[in-house]
């Protein structure tokens, strides 16, 4: 499954260990707080475990949304999108 991952997180040592989780699990970076990439169920439930273990749930907010190929080629980008200096090639193929 294609999967995006965004957060607010307050406290900067938490939001950094929830990008590194993100990255560790094979997400890309198109935004400063929003990861996107393919994972599979196990290890989305995974990354939402340790995600639930660094962040605080008064303060904090986390999203992840699944979605098929289909539902993401059908996404609406406007404007900017992404940020054209972290979005990989591989990133741009899940659009193709």
């Amino acid at each position: 499954m294609i999967a995006w991952v965004m957060y607010d997180i307050e406290i900067d040592k938490s939001r950094t260990k929830v990008a590194k989780l993100c990255k560790q699990a094979g997400l890309y970076r198109v935004q400063f707080s929003v990861f996107l990439g393919t994972i599979d169920a196990n290890q989305k439930d995974t990354l939402q475990l340790q995600i639930e273990q660094m962040i605080n749930e008064e303060t904090d907010s986390v999203y992840i949304f699944p979605m098929s190929k289909t539902e993401l080629q059908a996404t609406v980008l406007l404007g900017k999108a992404f940020d054209k200096k972290l979005v990989t090639d591989e990133v741009k193929a899940l659009f193709l």
